[in-house]
Formats: C-alpha cells, sequence, structure tokens
C-alpha cells in the first residue's frame, strides 16, 4: 500500500481484511445458520415428529458440538482482535470516547450530498460491530452453561454432576434428563440458574438475527449507494476506495 495520498478522483485497492479475520466472518455464518437451523429443529420437535427422549437428547448433542465449533472460532477472533492486524483489532473495529464525534461528522457529510469512503467500518458499522460481538459472546456463555446443567458437556458437566449427585452416588453416572441419583433439592436450586441461562440464549438469538438482518440491509444499500466493493472484501481482503480513506 503506497503512503502518497491519492487524489479526489484517484481509485486504489488496499489490503484491509486478513485471511484470518474473513475464515471466522464466512465459519461464523455457517456456525451460526446451522445452530439456529438445529435449535429451531429442538424448539419444534413435538410438531416435527420427534418425541423420543433419545431424539432430544440426539439434538441437543449435535447442537452442543456445533456450538463447540463456535466457541473456538469466536475464542480465536476475540484473541486475534488484540493482536491482528490494524483493520482486525477491536481499537479500531469498536466505538471508542470519539465515536459520538465521528458519527455527527459522517452524517453531516452524507446530508451534504458527500461520499465519505472507510477502509474498516464506517461510524454506523461499528457500533453494530459491537453489538453483534456482545451477542455472540453472550450466546456462547449462556449455550455452554446450558450444554453442562442440560446434558452434562464440558466444560462444566462434571462439576454439574459433583454438585447433583446424591450422597454416594458417582456423580459419573448420572444421565441427562434422569432424577435417578440425583438430589431433588439441589436440582430445584439449579433450576432458575438454568432456567435464566436458556431465556437469555434464546433472546440474544432472537436479538442477534434481527442484527444480522440490519447487518445485511446496511452492507447491501452501502455497496449499492454509497461504497462498492465492500462485499466483495470479505472474500478478497482488498477494498477499493475512490479518493482518501478516512481511517487509512
Amino acid at each position: 500500500m503506497s503512503n502518497s495520498k491519492p487524489s479526489a478522483f484517484e481509485v486504489k485497492s488496499y489490503s484491509v481484511w486478513d485471511k484470518l479475520t474473513r475464515l471466522f466472518h464466512w465459519i461464523n455464518v455457517i456456525l451460526v445458520l446451522a445452530l439456529i437451523l438445529v435449535g429451531g429443529i429442538m424448539m419444534y420437535r413435538a410438531e416435527l415428529g420427534i418425541t423420543e427422549l433419545t431424539g432430544k437428547i440426539g439434538l441437543k448433542t449435535l447442537h452442543v458440538y456445533i456450538g463447540y465449533a463456535f466457541a473456538i472460532n469466536l475464542i480465536i477472533r476475540l484473541v486475534w482482535g488484540f493482536v491482528g492486524n490494524k483493520y482486525a483489532r477491536f481499537s479500531h473495529m469498536f466505538p471508542n470516547a470519539n465515536s459520538k464525534n465521528e458519527l455527527m461528522t459522517y452524517k453531516s457529510e452524507l446530508a451534504a450530498g458527500k461520499n465519505p469512503q472507510y477502509l474498516g467500518h464506517n461510524p454506523k458499522g461499528k457500533f453494530a460491530v459491537l453489538g453483534i460481538m456482545l451477542l455472540l459472546i453472550t450466546i456462547m456463555v449462556t449455550g455452554l452453561l446450558r450444554a453442562g446443567t442440560d446434558i452434562y458437556f464440558p466444560p462444566l458437566g462434571s462439576a454439574v454432576q459433583s454438585y447433583l449427585a446424591d450422597t454416594n452416588v458417582d456423580p459419573a453416572s448420572l444421565k441427562p434428563y434422569d432424577a435417578t441419583g440425583v438430589n431433588t433439592e439441589k436440582a430445584a436450586a439449579l433450576k432458575p440458574l438454568k432456567g435464566l441461562a436458556g431465556e437469555v440464549h434464546v433472546y440474544a438469538v432472537y436479538l442477534l438475527l434481527l442484527l444480522i438482518l440490519l447487518h445485511v440491509f446496511a452492507v447491501v444499500y452501502t455497496e449499492v449507494k454509497r461504497q462498492p466493493g465492500i462485499i466483495s472484501a470479505m472474500f478478497s481482503g482488498k477494498k477499493i476506495i475512490q479518493g482518501q480513506p478516512k481511517d487509512e
């Protein structure tokens, strides 16, 4: 990338999204869609004729395995947000102390008929990215909580079994959705936390779906009206900018 500043009409190509950032994005899209599909089947399993306990546990197990892949992908991205290149770092992607002024300037430039160009996310996009990332983390944490309390899967499953096991009962012998060997008082004490995690998990997914729809609309609108090439950049890593980028 050249250090010389382009003229207002010069078109240049910039390397922006590195390979790991692009991989996270598309792997995350696939895994989120898979989780939503399996989660939807779980919610409507009775209507779909899945009434056996083995079917319920099988769906939850599949959901958890996909969730592990989702969590690993997200954790890698969280680490990369601190050590990746300039445009992958959260310090560049998320709103900061100056974001309110940047957003006001961005809106005023658009109102004046200008077309500000950004290598990373524009000021509006930064707030959307922060919201999506917080929801992804919330979904991951609550999903792991439910994996441990529902079907005793890692990382919390063994601890939950040890807590729930009745006196002189081997915790490893406890089975999902089977009260055999379970201390009823401890199970009752755990139920509110389990329920809260489940509710937060589901509603976080609903909110994520809404933000994804808004994100897709905003990206397509920006691609067509404001800054062509932002969609292809998530495949190639390169953005084509006319004039001087606002955030170079």
